[in-house]
Parts: C-alpha cells; structure tokens; sequence
C-alpha cells in the first residue's frame, strides 16, 4: 500500500511538473489582469447601483419631512376646528410616517457603511491591478531583453595567445612600430 501511495505521488509530481512548464507566465499574468479588470468593473457597477439607492432614499426621506411638516399645519387646523376624528387620523398617519423615516434612516445608515466599503474595496483592488499591471511590463520587458535560445547562449569564442599575438605584430606593423 505504501509502495502504491509513494508511486502515485511521484507520478502526481512529474504531472504538476509538465504543467508548470506548459503554463506559460505572460498569459497567466495577462488572464489574471482581465479576471480582475472584470471583477473592478461589477464593483462598480455595484458601486454606482448603490449610488442611485442611496440618492432614492434620500428623496423618500425627504418627501416624508414634507409631509410631516404639513401634517403638522392640518393637525392645527383639525383642533381650532373640533376635528378630533380627523386629527386621529392625522396623528396615526404622522406616527406612521415617522416610523417610515426611522426605518429609511437606518436602511440610509447601513448603506453609507457598505458604500463605504466597497469604495475602500475597489480603492485596494485598483492598486492590485496597477501592481499587477507593473510586473506583466517588467516580465514582458525581460523576457525582451533575454538571449533568443541556441541564438548567442553557450557559445564561448577561444582565442588562442598565439592568434593574439600575430594580431598584435599586423598592429604593428600597420602603425610603422615594428
């Protein structure tokens, strides 16, 4: 059983290692900058959705300040008339309201919070993807300035002393020195 164990975790590494040869590291590098392009711009696509949440609530919220505010100059007028029936309503209909703006309140409050968040998301994850973006360049850049295989690699030019010093007496003799 050990021997199976052994064997199939050898095999599992020259598996691993074959693909890591084939996986090469610009495409990776590229995929993952797309990958997180993409996941940039849901974010903010969230963002802005959340934007226009909270641009609507704040116009219910004040809709129903203006309608507290008029209730308040009807509910005067019900008590200098005798109305009480109706200033009833009134008072039920502004309790309502206010329990409505409690409740936008709150629904405000935590949305500011996850705006918040999420810009503070999108802030580090664009600083990600420049990093990321910064070392594609600096791998694209060296992989341009590395010696083309079988081009000049390995290839050590001997030069003999005597070759040398043949090539210095020519030197010479063309200088008029000898």
């Amino acid at each position: 059983m050990a021997l199976i164990r052994r064997a199939s975790r050898l095999l599992r590494a020259d598996l691993h290692a074959l693909l890591d040869q084939l996986e090469e590291p610009d495409t990776l590098v590229r995929q993952a900058i797309r990958e997180m392009e993409d996941m940039l711009e849901e974010e903010d696509q969230r963002y802005k959705l959340l934007l226009h949440e909270q641009a609507l609530l704040e116009e219910r919220e004040q809709d129903i300040r203006q309608s507290l505010a008029a209730g308040e100059s009807q509910l005067d007028l019900c008590f200098e008339t005798g109305q009480e029936a109706l200033a009833r309503d009134l008072i039920k209909r502004r309790l309502e309201l206010n329990s409505t703006l409690q409740t936008l309140s709150t629904k405000h409050d935590k949305l500011v919070k996850r705006l918040s968040e999420l810009k503070s998301t999108i802030e580090q994850n664009h600083s990600r993807l420049q990093s990321i973006r910064q070392k594609a360049e600096l791998l694209s850049a060296e992989k341009l300035h590395e010696p083309a295989e079988g081009c000049w690699s390995g290839t050590e030019v001997r030069i003999r002393d005597q070759e040398v010093e043949l090539e210095m007496l020519r030197e010479k003799q063309k200088r008029g020195l000898s």
